[in-house]
């Protein structure tokens, strides 16, 4: 028998590139183990980490400190989940220990409570043969209240919960007491799990028969050889989430594996889990951001103990503790929204590769309007390519149509506050659209990518615009309440009667948010039922799933929103889908920016007609000629990637370099451009010495936004085609680069970033 090892190493969530080193002493209530969570004492204090490696003997010449706590009776972190976070540790370039708190749900986090339970609740239930009536009279003579409760159990099925029973009848605590001391009931505690979709119905479990090419697709993947990673692009309305369905059924049903299916936005999730829940009963987990800590571990908790065999989430359940993994399925692989925007800035679309080919399991990637990184992988033989040409049951992508914004707007009567006219926002074409769709009992779907009323308020009478104390962008305007708010730093101020620079009170309302076309639309079609649905309105827990609910009822007659309405929605009796203004975003400095505008545009377009009334789509733009809406236009996504890809040869972006974005960040505006202005020249001469021209240096220049939550911003640049000299030189900067202890500096590296502002 192994004596217990004396020494651990410890991966601690600190911004140092390095293990620690503690002894294990005897009375710690579990043993510690690679994997398990351990409290240690660190600084003045204790933190909460995981044992990464174990040894009889100390690397330290001095004697080291002592574990406080092993909380696990078995290991938290499983084999393979530690290799895969040693793996983003390494392309990401962060602690392992903070790769670790990443892959743990935020209740195993805390070194003060690191014994997170289950809820528990109290059940009770009959525990003698149920007496006759004639015998009841005598056991409960002196007792009707004893023999109340008695029947109320009896009647609710001989079992039922202390809370079920008080909500039903009033009585004294001391009742159940002594029916329980008489032998007459059994009372215990159980565990509940807090699953927040259990009381969703679902959508028909009717097993639908796949087309020939789902077919194809899903035999395909079924016969795949392990590791194997497939791209589904199938158009909107192609049956993607059958495939999906159909796919697992032969993972978990037949070989008895498990699986996990990202989706990208928690407004996509109780639709998804609905069609999954159909189809797999309660086996089913969820795991994303919006729910509570309980309600996160308890879901974890049953995926670990095998209780679940599927797990639906975002980006984080991709860290799911699952074991005998069969497939990872990215819905929507394209979406930004799988990119974590702090450290570790993973992409959960490459995390889910590596994982399903360490653990021998297929990863399916499926989109309408594919990635340029994931298409180049599938073109040139790294992804297996595979294709839903179709939408199902023999529907027709809708017509498509352009409304130039640069010709005269109809002259509508009315002028909304602000100055800004319904005609103007809501042209002819669509106004018309809008109209006849309402006529006929049909719903329609509006998209404006920006929030609240206006975009900002200007001084007629010297330019000036009301901009963040904190940021380097102006304050959108918002309603209910009156607010000027900072969409980066949420600095909210109310609007100013008069010009804060030369005093002028000619303030006037520019640019249109969707808080904005509400009240327009609110006038023009006061019996009309409007839903708005952007961050403003979806800020609450559930809020999502009510307004959705209320689509799919056929209580809204329009859906306005922003991004989050236009992917992965099916509603039959939708029927119109107007876009406000496709020019939003489409101009800004990052180069991802036509692929987002058409992505968006296709996307958004493929709500409509997914029933068989058939669907229409106006797009109202003031650059009709533009590639990413000309071929929106056509549904011609291999067009779009051919235009696209030139633009991105000279200069070279993603996907024919790797890009790494360097950010210096500092309180002080002239520190931070001298620290950025340094790492330049540090990187270059490192580069030159090390990497020969294998790497390239961009910059030091100040970044897009140069100055968020008070804190000024420069960024590098690196651009490689080795991904492997990426990774050396971008570690080595970071544990070797020195950086002043003045000014609040900071210094970030983001690996495939997928925005650059």
């Amino acid at each position: 028998m192994r004596e217990k090892p004396r020494f651990v190493e410890v991966a601690l969530p600190l911004p140092l590139f390095q293990n620690f080193t503690y002894a294990v002493e005897e009375g710690l209530a579990n043993p510690v183990v690679v994997g398990s969570r351990v409290v240690v004492p660190l600084r003045n204090g204790k933190e909460i980490g995981v044992c990464v490696g174990v040894s009889d003997v100390s690397p330290l010449k001095r004697k080291p400190k002592a574990v406080l706590e092993s909380p696990d009776a078995e290991p938290a972190v499983s084999r393979s989940l530690l290799e895969l976070c040693k793996w983003m540790s390494d392309y990401y370039i962060v602690p392992l220990g903070v790769a670790l708190r990443t892959a743990l749900p935020a209740a195993l986090t805390g070194a003060e409570d690191p014994h997170p339970t289950r809820k528990t609740q109290r059940v009770v239930r009959i525990g003698v043969e149920i007496p006759s009536l004639l015998q009841r009279d005598k056991v409960f003579a002196r007792s009707p209240q004893q023999r109340a409760v008695f029947e109320l159990i009896e009647s609710l099925g001989n079992r039922t919960t202390a809370e079920q029973l008080s909500s039903q009848l009033e009585f004294s605590p001391s009742v159940l007491k002594s029916l329980e001391k008489r032998g007459l009931i059994v009372s215990e505690e159980e565990e509940v799990e807090r699953d927040p979709f259990s009381s969703r119905g679902g959508i028909s479990a009717t097993r639908l028969n796949p087309t020939p090419a789902q077919q194809h697709a899903i035999d395909t993947m079924s016969s795949a050889e392990k590791g194997e990673v497939f791209l589904l692009h199938g158009i909107t309305g192609s049956g993607k989430t059958l495939v999906y369905i159909e796919l697992l059924r032969r993972i978990v049903d037949e070989r008895g594996q498990t699986a996990i299916v990202l989706v990208p936005e928690i407004a996509l999730t109780p639709q998804t889990v609905d069609r999954f829940r159909a189809a797999f009963g309660d086996r089913i987990a969820v795991l994303h951001s919006a729910l509570s800590e309980g309600e996160r571990y308890d879901a974890w908790l049953a995926l670990k103990r095998g209780e679940k065999r599927i797990v639906v989430g975002a980006r984080s359940a991709v860290f799911a503790p699952l074991e005998n993994l069969g497939a990872i399925i990215v819905d929507e692989e394209h979406e930004s929204s799988y990119k974590q925007g702090e450290t570790p800035r993973y992409h959960a679309r490459e995390v889910a590769i590596v994982r399903a080919k360490n653990e021998g399991a297929i990863t399916l990637l499926g989109s309408a309007t594919p990635s340029l990184e994931s298409w180049a992988n599938a073109t040139s033989g790294k992804f297996r390519l595979l294709t839903l040409p179709e939408r199902v049951g023999g529907g027709r992508l809708p017509k498509v149509e352009v409304i130039d914004l640069r010709k005269i707007a109809t002259d509508y009567s009315g002028m909304a506050e602000g100055g800004i006219d319904y005609g103007t926002v809501i042209r002819e074409p669509l106004h018309d659209a809008l109209v006849e769709c309402m006529d006929h009992g049909e719903q329609s779907i509006l998209l404006l990518n920006r929030r609240g009323y206006s975009s900002f308020i200007q001084c007629i009478d010297c330019g000036a615009v009301a901009t963040c104390p904190n940021c380097s962008i102006t304050l959108t305007h918002h309603r209910n309440p009156e607010r000027l708010i900072c969409h980066y730093c949420l600095h909210k101020e109310d609007p100013r009667p008069d010009c804060a620079r030369c005093g002028g009170r000619n303030l006037k309302q520019r640019g249109l948010g969707t808080q904005q076309v509400e009240r327009l639309l609110s006038e023009r079609f006061p019996s009309a039922r409007i839903a708005r649905m952007d961050v403003d309105t979806t800020s609450g827990k559930w809020a999502h799933t009510r307004i959705l609910d209320r689509v799919a009822a056929g209580e809204v007659d329009i859906l306005l929103g922003t991004q989050m309405i236009a992917k992965g929605l099916d509603f039959p009796n939708v029927t119109l889908v107007g876009v406000v203004d496709a020019d939003v975003g489409i101009n800004l400095p990052d180069f991802r920016a036509s692929e987002r505008c058409f992505q968006l545009l296709s996307q958004v377009s493929g709500r409509a007609g997914r029933g068989e009334k058939g669907g229409r789509v106006l797009i109202q733009t003031r650059i009709p000629s533009h590639h990413a809406v000309r071929y929106a236009v056509s549904h011609d996504y291999v067009s779009f990637v051919r235009d696209e890809m030139g633009g991105r040869v000279d200069p070279p972006y993603p996907p024919n370099v790797r890009l790494a974005n360097i950010v210096f960040s500092g309180v002080i505006e002239d520190s931070t451009a001298r620290l950025a202005i340094h790492a330049g020249e540090w990187l270059r001469e490192l580069i030159t010495t090390r990497a020969g021209d294998e790497v390239t240096v961009v910059g030091p220049a100040p970044c897009p936004i140069e100055r968020i939550k008070s804190r000024w911003r420069w960024h590098v640049l690196l651009k490689t085609e080795h991904p492997a000299e990426m990774t050396r030189v971008s570690r080595y900067f970071m544990e070797r680069f020195e950086i002043p202890s003045t000014a609040q500096l900071r210094v970030t590296l983001d690996r495939d970033p997928v925005a650059l502002l």
